[in-house]
């Protein structure tokens, strides 16, 4: 394969810096709330598991998000800490925590959620229209099962 030309012929090298203006325009509209992006993904998605089904594990958690097991646990202690979540002892499991969105949890998760999507939207403004870029990002974003 013949070597790119300059940084700007490389697919990595565009989508690296579309990721950096992409998380740069999500912090800012983050900033408000006091929030991280790592914060709001984990917090905005147990709200919406917690919607959909019972109280999710940190494990089911940091699966949804594709977040390091780990790390997640440590984001959850601070959101925790702020007064988001509640870590709950799973009833059958001693080893599982069950995560609970507090009420001051509910009353944030849906306006960030709100914010972050407008600022997606303003974000992709000049290629949303593209009918190609959703499944061109699903395309990436999910994993390929190999066989």
């Amino acid at each position: 394969m013949a070597r790119a030309a300059s940084p700007w012929d490389s697919l990595g090298f565009l989508l690296w810096h579309a990721t950096l203006r992409w998380q740069r325009a999500t912090a800012a509209a983050l900033r408000p709330f006091a929030l991280t992006h790592v914060q709001f993904v984990l917090l905005a998605s147990t709200w919406w598991l917690g919607e959909q089904d019972d109280a999710p594990s940190q494990r089911q958690l940091a699966e949804h998000c594709g977040t390091d097991p780990m790390m997640t646990s440590q984001v959850v202690r601070t959101l925790e800490t702020k007064g988001f979540v509640t870590r709950e002892p799973d009833p059958t499991d001693s080893r599982v925590r069950r995560l609970c969105v507090t009420l001051a949890g509910r009353e944030l998760a849906p306006r960030a959620i709100a914010v972050v999507e407008a600022a997606d939207q303003a974000y992709f403004a000049d290629v949303a229209a593209q009918p190609a870029l959703r499944p061109l990002l699903t395309t990436l974003a999910v994993p390929r099962l190999v066989t």
